[in-house]
């Protein structure tokens, strides 16, 4: 089907169509959409008419498509704020109101996240050594979007509630 041979109307039933089938699967942003329906061939200006109905309808808000994304990935995947901006940021969500949803994760609810990370992560590596234990964690949540400074008490206490010295991270820093 290409959108170009089609009538008007038709083109405009096509789209909504589009729209409404990935919008059924999950939530999607503005630019989401706009994205699928020019890989469809759909023109720009049937694209912005059908996604401005469907925004001034309620049925795609990216601010409460980034809240409920900032909920869900903090939750099920651990991600931290910055990674989350950076994640709605590539769907498309404007920077302030992805800035604006990640300020819904507060540093106590951040850092407990991390805790709960590094926990789960250790109970796997009690064959290693302490100092390769610390890099890999620091790398998983650094690779997580945790600040380094958060990243390092959480893993020096954590460590510390398991019974080991805080040494091998303050090698693991200097290397």
């Amino acid at each position: 089907m290409d959108p170009a041979e089609l009538s008007p109307e038709e083109a405009w039933k096509k789209a909504k169509e589009v729209c409404f089938d990935l919008l059924a699967i999950r939530a999607r942003t503005k630019d989401e959409l706009r994205q699928a329906l020019r890989r469809k061939g759909f023109d720009e200006e049937l694209s912005e008419r059908l996604i401005g109905k469907l925004d001034s309808s309620g049925l795609v808000d990216d601010a409460a498509f980034a809240e409920q994304w900032v909920r869900s990935r903090h939750t099920t995947q651990g991600l931290a704020r910055s990674a989350l901006v950076a994640e709605l940021k590539r769907k498309g969500v404007d920077g302030e109101v992805a800035s604006q949803a990640a300020e819904e994760i507060d540093r106590e609810s951040e850092e407990q996240r991390a805790r709960e990370l590094v926990r789960k992560r250790l109970r796997t590596m009690t064959t290693l050594d302490e100092q390769t234990a610390v890099r890999r964690l620091l790398g998983t949540l650094a690779r997580k979007g945790y600040p380094q400074g958060l990243a390092y008490s959480v893993i020096r206490e954590e460590l510390r509630d398991a019974g080991a010295d805080s040494t091998p991270l303050d090698d693991a820093v200097t290397d």
